[in-house]
C-alpha cells in the first residue's frame, strides 16, 4: 500500500519549523519525509534510492529499474544534511566531500535536482 502523500500546508511547515531549529522528533520527520516526497515528484523514477534514516527513503531519477537486492545506487545521508541540501543551504559537492553523504553507484548523484522548492 502506497503511503499517502504529505500535503503542501503540512509539508511546508514542517520545513521551515526543522530548518528554524528546535523543531520536535515527529516535525522533523515529517519535513524530512515531504522534501523526499518533493525530490521524487521531481525526478521520477527508480534508479537511484535516497536514504535518511531513521524517517524515509525514495526512489527518483529515470533510468534502469531497480526491483531486488541492494540498489546499485544509493544516497545515504542524516536529517540535518538532508534539510540543508534540500533548502539549498548546503551545495552538494560540499556534503560528498565532507562525508556527510555516502554516495554509491555511476548514478547517485542529486547534482542539478537541489534545492527543491517547498
Amino acid at each position: 500500500m502506497a503511503r499517502a502523500k504529505i500535503p503542501v500546508e503540512e509539508g511546508g511547515a514542517a520545513v521551515r519549523a526543522a530548518l528554524g531549529g528546535g523543531a520536535d522528533r515527529d516535525t522533523t520527520a515529517t519535513a524530512v519525509r515531504y522534501l523526499l516526497q518533493l525530490l521524487a515528484e521531481r525526478a521520477p523514477g527508480n534508479t537511484v534510492e535516497v536514504r535518511v534514516p531513521p524517517f524515509g527513503a525514495v526512489q527518483c531519477i529515470p533510468g534502469p529499474r531497480h526491483t531486488r537486492g541492494t540498489p546499485p545506487n544509493v544516497i545515504e545521508t542524516d536529517a540535518a544534511t538532508w534539510l540543508a541540501l534540500a533548502s539549498g543551504s548546503r551545495s552538494w559537492a560540499d556534503a560528498l566531500a565532507s562525508g556527510s553523504v555516502h554516495a554509491s553507484g555511476q548514478r547517485a548523484s542529486l547534482e542539478g535536482l537541489l534545492p527543491l522548492r517547498y
